[in-house]
């Protein structure tokens, strides 16, 4: 910056020369000075002034533009904060695998009370305990009218009971709201559900948690927002479920057995379509565990899946299976059956004497022990072991139910030769129903592992390899004998062509050895025969026919009638058309068409 000097020598000098007074140049020029130094300082403000109006408009055009905002949305009333982590309480549904509902939420309320605020708690108490049954007036008084401030009286309660509790008019009595899990099929499907209840709760909401079966394995899942909503779709079919139950639970009381078990699978995806236990319970009204006794005797106890019991007959078809796919055997190779066969001191007979010997599949038909004995020989303790564990018969299924690990089989502490006999036909080793059905669909499917699952999905790739297609094929045929000209003979409904195998296993005795008046009958089916669709698995607990003059226990007069009446009613459902049975091929190969 130039500063002009207020008494410039040129003038000065030139203003002396003519007479003038220098001061009145020095004046003037700091009359100029001042006069641009106000200009300047007036510039600065009217541009702070400039700066302050536009900030000031922008802020109220804001502060305007909000205000319009909230005027024209809804009002909503104010929510406190609340610290700590928010209680998530949206569940997904359960459905069948036609999308049809298993499981589903309902929103309803909760009960509390602030005593605190109550002006009249004799009163309600009273009238309270009037509405719910269950409450006691004089332990509501008590509460009411102590120093409680908070009370919870019923987690759940109906539209009707809310408006009763209305019309109380106490204001110290106050409703929260709560999303319960309902099931309207009531018991059907009991064991497969599980249940559910309530985990974390507040006044405004409550986390709904599994407590049992597919509720509690996919708890995480049924919860989680991420899936957007989407239902859990189950393998089980909602009227065919339905059909079972009612067929087996006509056919428990019949038999004045003490439970039943009823499994359908898909023969080839290992999809449990069917999944019955018998007692049951109503999972919207889940009864507590029982502390004493036997577990089994509980409603809650899944026959299915935790039931291990010694399967009898049932198993001896996988000797025989094994025996075949190793050239062992052949259909029509003959093994001695003469009774009793003695091994050491033990002894092993036959229902019936059955003669000297008999061939392979009429061991399977007239259900041999001794003849099924004599084949396990041949096998060996090792690759007996090593072929039952490919079937699964060795630990736990991998179904997806939380109760499936406490299903672990109960295997014999030593495998010497007479343990391999009595395994060869289902004793010394206990199993699952669910266990049995999926061995059987194993080695009756053509011969590929078989995982069963519970859910609904697209045909998995199939399992490696347990026996061939050809002894798979063979073991189809000599169940469908079984049925035609065996111990399974009450199995037959027409069309279908249904082959299976009976077991009647004595049930071990607590105190050591076995009951001789109660066994566990069990009826394990493949439906239709030569093109087989589905596997059916049939177990009784303690049956006892009654018509005749002596009590009748065993499988074929107990189990194979019930399994028999299912097939009849399901197959229908089920698509499965009746048809004519192809004949035999006695032998003959077709080698050129």
């Amino acid at each position: 910056m130039i500063r002009t000097p207020l008494r410039p020598l040129a003038r000065i000098l030139s203003a002396r020369d003519r007479g003038e007074n220098p001061d009145a140049i020095e004046r003037e020029n700091l009359r100029l000075r001042h006069e641009a130094m106000r200009d300047k300082s007036r510039q600065r403000a009217e541009g702070r002034l400039l700066v302050m109006g536009l900030l000031f408009f922008s802020a109220f055009t804001v502060v305007g533009a909000r205000m319009g905002l909230l005027a024209a949305t809804d009002p909503v009333e104010p929510r406190a904060a609340a610290s700590g982590a928010s209680i998530l309480a949206q569940r997904a549904d359960i459905v069948d695998r036609e999308g049809r509902i298993l499981a589903t939420n309902l929103v309803t309320h909760s009960l509390y009370a602030q005593p605190q605020s109550m002006v009249e708690p004799e009163r309600a108490a009273v009238e309270l305990a009037a509405i719910f049954p269950d409450l006691d007036a004089e332990d509501l008084k008590e509460d009411f009218t102590g120093s409680r401030k908070f009370l919870w009286i019923k987690k759940k309660i109906s539209p009707e009971q809310m408006q009763a509790v209305h019309d109380i008019g106490d204001p110290g009595l106050l409703f929260g709201p709560r999303e319960m899990r309902i099931y309207p099929n009531g018991a059907l499907a009991a064991h497969v559900l599980g249940g559910a209840s309530f985990g974390r709760e507040g006044v405004h909401s409550a986390e709904v948690i599994g407590t049992a079966g597919v509720e509690k394995t996919f708890d995480g899942w049924l919860r989680d927002p991420g899936n957007g909503g989407q239902p859990l779709q189950l393998s089980i079919d909602l009227g065919i479920q339905a059909t079972v139950e009612e067929v087996l639970y006509g056919g428990m009381k019949l038999m004045n057995a003490k439970g039943a078990t009823a499994i359908l699978m898909d023969i080839h995806s290992g999809e449990v379509v069917a999944m019955a236990s018998l007692p049951d319970f109503d999972p919207n009204t889940r009864p507590q565990p029982a502390l004493k006794g036997d577990p089994s005797d509980s409603p809650l106890f899944n026959r299915a899946v935790q039931g291990v019991y010694e399967l009898g007959s049932t198993f001896k078809i996988f000797a025989i299976a094994q025996a075949m796919d190793l050239d062992l055997v052949n259909p029509e190779t003959h093994i001695a059956t003469k009774s009793p066969m003695i091994w050491g001191k033990h002894r092993i007979r036959d229902f019936k004497d059955y003669g000297a010997e008999l061939s392979v599949t009429d061991i399977i038909v007239k259900s041999s022990n001794i003849g099924t004995a004599r084949v396990a020989l041949m096998l060996g303790a090792e690759r007996q072991k090593a072929f039952l564990g490919t079937l699964g018969l060795l630990e736990p299924t991998a179904i997806e139910m939380v109760e499936a690990p406490t299903g672990k089989p109960i295997l014999p502490r030593n495998w010497p030769e007479i343990t391999t006999m009595t395994v060869s036909y289902g004793h010394g080793l206990s199993a699952s129903p669910l266990h049995l059905a999926a061995a059987y669909a194993s080695v009756l499917n053509g011969g590929t592992k078989v995982t069963p699952t519970i859910l609904k999905s697209p045909m998995p790739a199939p399992g490696p390899r347990v026996v061939s297609e050809e002894t798979s094929s063979i073991l189809r045929s000599m169940l469908r004998a079984v049925v035609t000209r065996g111990t399974a003979s009450f199995g037959e409904v027409p069309g279908y062509a249904v082959g299976g195998k009976t077991g009647s296993a004595d049930k071990p005795n607590p105190q050591g050895g076995y009951y001789k008046d109660r066994l566990i009958a069990t009826f394990a089916s493949v439906f239709p025969s030569h093109d087989p669709k589905y596997v059916m698995i049939i177990t009784l607990d303690e049956p006892s026919e009654n018509s005749g003059s002596e009590p009748r226990r065993t499988a074929g007069w107990t189990a194979v009638p019930v399994g028999a009446e299912i097939i009849r009613r399901v197959a229908p459902m089920l698509g499965l058309r009746p048809e004519v049975e192809p004949p035999a091929q006695h032998g003959i190969t077709l080698v050129r068409n």
